[in-house]
């Protein structure tokens, strides 16, 4: 398999206090991959490192055979690596047409088509195209957060949380979508509090706990870990 992102002894602290401890993994094109964990565990952390966010205290950060670890986030995002970051980051006075067309901020070519791919994904934008973002339900605006990261042609879609503070059925429509981006030909890095619905879309799976990787597998394989189902599934495992 093609490589497209490789994490090497990743380490991230705060004010010296160490999140991420030198952890590795990585991604291959064409997957889902997915990172869980509990609340604080360092998988929101490994993520705005990667994306240049945040600057790591050691490891390195590689896409596409290029390291890019510490590099400006506007740099990153120009090579295709993108992120919808937790809590959705939509922008409430602008339009949802508006909004998509930040996501191509960085692009000078025509965009319409792009648009209209977003739309198929998620039909409702286009039904509420000149409507503020703010005026949004919580799972339109997660779609929307979507859509604007779709609009960069993103090699890598980096997902922050997209079930957090979701209804369950728009929970279900959201992991819909990814399966439909990701058979359309996007690969994925999905970190997900919701391990049940991450694993059960994700062909591998990395299980961080207080800053290190504990486990690893495909997804399956975690669903019938033990450990995994008592720790994140709880009976509905």
């Amino acid at each position: 398999m093609e490589e497209v992102l490789h994490i090497d002894s990743l380490k991230v602290s705060y004010g010296g206090i160490e999140a991420v401890r030198g952890i590795s993994f990585h991604v291959d094109k064409g997957e889902i991959v997915t990172l869980i964990g509990a609340n604080g565990a360092g998988k929101s952390s490994t993520l705005r490192t990667i994306s240049g966010l945040v600057k790591p205290s050691g490891g390195k950060v590689v896409f596409e055979g290029n390291d890019i670890t510490g590099k400006d986030p506007t740099e990153i995002v120009s090579k295709g690596l993108m992120m919808v970051p937790e809590g959705r980051r939509i922008f409430p006075n602008l339009t949802v047409l508006e909004n998509l067309r930040i996501g191509a901020y960085l692009r000078n070519d025509e965009l319409e088509q792009d648009i209209e791919t977003v739309y198929g994904f998620f039909p409702r934008l286009k039904e509420r195209s000149w409507q503020a973002g703010g005026t949004l339900s919580g799972g339109e605006q997660q779609m929307l957060a979507v859509g604007r990261a779709l609009m960069g042609r993103p090699k890598l879609l980096m997902m922050d949380e997209p079930s957090l503070g979701l209804a369950p059925i728009v929970v279900q429509g959201i992991f819909e979508i990814i399966e439909e981006i990701h058979k359309a030909g996007t690969t994925v890095l999905l970190i997900e509090q919701n391990a049940n619905m991450a694993l059960h879309v994700a062909d591998r799976a990395y299980v961080i706990e207080n800053g290190k990787i504990s486990m690893e597998g495909t997804g399956r394989e975690l669903l019938e870990n033990e450990k995994v189902r008592d720790a994140y599934l709880g009976s509905k495992g």
